[in-house]
């Protein structure tokens, strides 16, 4: 178990808007959207910076499935 300090007011408030109604499956719930979201903002970093051929056909490429 990890011990720490945390606002009472930031968990009084994340409680209130969610359905949970203890701290540590709030926190759980927390730190996973916080994960997700970091996972996410890496993805974004891709967006330009991966080359496609010019005549690539996405559409053609589904006919063969």
């Amino acid at each position: 178990m990890t011990n720490i300090q945390i606002d009472e007011k930031l968990i009084q408030e994340a409680l209130k808007i969610s359905n949970f109604t203890s701290v540590t499956p709030l926190i759980e719930e927390a730190l996973r959207e916080y994960s997700q979201h970091r996972q996410q903002l890496k993805i974004l970093d891709l967006f330009g910076t991966i080359d496609y051929e010019n005549d690539y056909d996405y559409k053609q490429q589904r006919q063969k499935i």
